[in-house]
């Protein structure tokens, strides 16, 4: 798993650029004595810069100068001071949860790139340049999350380069456009669709979305988690390129596994949607678009900073562009299978511990995806001999200090390890063994 960054924040490299000659030789110093071992006293240091050429008149102040930058948002708890509730999460890579947590490469990209001033069409077209290189597509683009990339998406299969039709979206005249699906595909997300003024024609299975395709079909859309279909995705690609509609496929939380990034462009599927804040780890606010050239350049058209656009509020400043590009490189790179086995050895330990208790048994489950598709754990109890329902035991959780968020029904107690933090597995088998024995 990635280790989150312990790097000693109390001094930093010196730009010339940004320093007064004066200043940029207070913080030489310290940095000399810090690193080389001398143990000094504030009062001793100010004796020996009043000594140096220049640094006599300003020792206090620069002194002031280098503490001040040395604690420039290292010492600040925004939790604390808004008086908001870290979490254990226990539940997964959902959204009101935040998402998941960034790697630290992303936080450090961010950061990075968060000093200097570019033009935003650049940064997306050579970002969007790299991700299409990784992803082996034709072209990409960042989007501010897989929502609004179904948006772009769909305005981009209406609109093209049309400037009157970005213009108007999503009033256009006549009759609305109309994207396809299949009626067990419709879910609450497709609301992203018909923000761009769509109709959803609803069909069920491959003859009935041949009959649907008409002069006003725009585009057809697919659900990648749905749990029922009565058309294959092979055969959903072809129905389109038959009649020359675009398909696109919506897979927002369906990695890992890692091949899904390219499965669906291998398909043949024209446009593709990935979250970019769940499992890849980056920005929880950026997503990925990519597919056919032509409309991901029709996409960007319809997106910020482009003013008069139905994605103008959909905003993804450059830092965020940043992230999500480190973020993808970083997991094409990662150890999956060595990230599944600590997931696993997660679930393990959790179960070790809360299998102390009397009649209670754990079991890796594992979902079957496409959505969500890793390994979490499942506890059950003879609750007559310990009296307590696994609905109970979330409740509980919720209201200890910290709060662990997990689910649960009648019969099982579910947790989600991916997203727990190293240090925090011992805490929640601690827990859920400690709020179970209180009841056997």
């Amino acid at each position: 798993m990635p280790i989150r960054a312990g790097a000693d924040r109390s001094w930093y490299p010196v730009d010339r650029r940004w320093l007064p000659d004066a200043n940029l030789q207070i913080v030489t110093i310290h940095l000399v004595i810090k690193h080389v071992g001398f143990m000094i006293s504030r009062k001793s240091m100010l004796k020996v810069l009043a000594g140096v050429p220049l640094l006599g008149a300003v020792a206090c102040t620069g002194s002031a100068v280098t503490t001040e930058r040395r604690g420039q948002g290292s010492e600040r708890d925004l939790f604390r001071e808004l008086d908001i509730t870290p979490v254990i999460n226990c539940r997964g890579t959902l959204t009101y949860l935040s998402g998941s947590l960034m790697l630290p490469e992303v936080v450090e990209a961010i950061n990075s790139t968060s000093t200097e001033f570019a033009n935003l069409n650049d940064v997306q077209d050579k970002v969007g340049a790299r991700i299409a290189e990784l992803l082996k597509c034709e072209a990409a683009m960042v989007t501010a999350g897989a929502a609004s990339a179904m948006t772009l998406g769909t305005a981009a299969c209406i609109t093209g380069t049309d400037s009157d039709k970005i213009r108007d979206l999503p009033n256009l005249p006549g009759e609305p456009p109309e994207v396809i699906m299949q009626d067990t595909h419709r879910f609450g997300y497709d609301h992203a669709v018909r923000n761009a003024g769509v109709k959803i024609v609803e069909v069920n299975g491959p003859e009935e979305m041949e009959r649907s395709i008409n002069e006003r079909t725009v585009m057809a859309l697919y659900y990648n988690a749905a749990s029922r279909s009565s058309i294959s995705r092979e055969e959903f690609v072809r129905i389109g390129k038959r009649h020359n509609v675009p398909t696109f496929n919506d897979a927002a939380a369906d990695v890992p596994p890692v091949e899904n990034l390219f499965k669906f462009i291998e398909m043949g599927f024209d446009l593709v949607t990935f979250s970019g804040g769940k499992a890849i780890r980056g920005p929880q606010s950026a997503g990925l678009l990519y597919g056919r050239k032509d409309l991901i350049e029709a996409a960007k058209l319809n997106h910020s900073p482009n003013g008069n656009t139905i994605g103008r509020g959909m905003k993804v400043n450059k830092e965020e562009m940043f992230g999500m590009y480190v973020a993808l490189d970083a997991y094409l790179k990662k150890d999956h299978d060595r990230e599944w086995r600590e997931w696993e050895d997660r679930c393990r330990t959790i179960a070790a511990s809360a299998e102390t208790v009397p009649t209670v048994q754990g079991e890796i489950h594992v979902h079957p995806g496409p959505a969500n598709h890793f390994p979490g754990l499942r506890l059950s109890w003879d609750q007559n001999r310990v009296g307590i329902s696994p609905r109970e035991v979330v409740q509980t959780l919720s209201e200890g200090a910290p709060p662990i968020l997990a689910t649960g029904n009648d019969d099982t107690l579910n947790i989600a390890v991916i997203m727990l933090k190293p240090d925090q597995v011992d805490v929640v088998a601690r827990r859920v063994k400690e709020v179970l024995e209180q009841r056997a």
